[in-house]
């Protein structure tokens, strides 16, 4: 929960917020593990093997969906109430019943995601359109840095992180951003420590998890395009415990190690869902055409060639399917198509 810092918190806030001032015009602190190395080592080897189906960025129905996903996941971590099946129905025009500032969550998410492959990373003016588009018609200050203390709190108001001074906000995210362009640290380490140090900074009044998680997945794209389209948000709501428990850990550790470690947890989850799904799809498709190929092979046994309608009472399929499976069959030169009168049938090749 963010809640606007009292003035009687002002003090609680300086010290937390002095180490933000003293590491400026430094990189942010974090250690790079042998746990680091080995999660992006098999997330590289992950992104390679789901590349090589070119399925999850081909596929504009299965983009949609993992858009769908990312959309919910984040905005459920943040306490919006629409489930995923009412996320897909709002993104489908149809009408839903919840409160209204949940459903304007879902429509200015998805149209800054949709956006994704016209922001540029390293931009503060694009983050902050982007904060503009995300918040929209839900803040007083959207699409500006704030201009009052903040700071995170629990339900009985014990105070979990103080946000940088907002004085010193914009020059500390400029600062954020020209380290995550010049950085040598790979990308996928670069990323992880910039959503935390977002987070750390706190510059908006409201959005700040939802804008940290999309310039993560934005910074991610960069390396490689099918991240935008790998629903890792999903996979942090499923575990948003742990997320914010690396974020405390994080913040008690003063630097974004733990935080980092647990990211690429994520990420490495979110690849391994995404080649399983793949490959389950792939296992369907196979069953499905060997059942077809099996049934016309049976069909000619006792039958000297095939047609269209044959295969449409054998397969239960439309005449344009039935089409496809047959020249599917002849392009795999299991069949060869022949004239049969006033139309065409198909005989085994061999």
């Amino acid at each position: 929960m963010i809640d606007e810092m009292s003035d009687g918190w002002y003090n609680k806030i300086i010290p937390l917020t002095l180490r933000g001032i003293e590491m400026r015009n430094k990189k942010p602190p974090f250690e790079i593990t042998n746990q680091m190395i080995d999660y992006v080592a098999e997330i590289a080897e992950l992104v390679g093997k789901l590349n090589g189906t070119n399925r999850l960025t081909a596929n504009p129905t299965l983009r949609r969906s993992n858009r769908i996903r990312t959309i919910h996941g984040s905005l459920a971590i943040e306490q919006n109430t629409l489930s995923l099946e009412q996320v897909t129905a709002v993104l489908n025009g149809k009408r839903v019943l919840a409160p209204p500032k949940d459903i304007a969550e879902v429509k200015n998410a998805y149209e800054i995601y949709e956006r994704l492959d016209e922001l540029d990373p390293y931009s503060v003016d694009d983050l902050l359109a982007a904060h503009g588009i995300m918040t929209r018609g839900l803040v007083e200050e959207s699409g500006m840095f704030r201009t009052r203390p903040v700071g995170v709190v629990d339900s009985e108001g014990h105070v979990l992180h103080f946000g940088t001074l907002p004085q010193y906000v914009p020059d500390l995210v400029m600062e954020l951003l020209e380290w995550a362009k010049t950085s040598e640290v790979h990308m996928l380490i670069r990323s992880c420590v910039f959503h935390y140090e977002l987070e750390l900074i706190h510059p908006f009044a409201d959005g700040n998890g939802r804008v940290g998680r999309l310039w993560h997945t934005l910074l991610l794209s960069k390396w490689n395009p099918l991240f935008a389209w790998l629903p890792v948000e999903s996979i942090i709501h499923h575990r948003q415990q742990e997320y914010y428990d690396a974020i405390n850990a994080s913040n008690n550790a003063g630097e974004s190690t733990p935080f980092i470690g647990f990211m690429l947890s994520a990420i490495k989850a979110s690849l391994i869902e995404a080649i399983n799904l793949n490959d389950e799809v792939s296992d369907v498709k196979i069953d499905k055409a060997t059942l077809r190929w099996n049934k016309i092979q049976e069909y000619l046994q006792t039958h000297d060639y095939i047609m269209n309608v044959d295969v449409r009472e054998l397969c239960g399929v439309s005449a344009a399917t039935a089409n496809r499976i047959l020249a599917g069959f002849v392009i795999d030169d299991r069949l060869i198509k022949c004239r049969k009168g006033s139309t065409w049938g198909y005989r085994l090749s061999k």
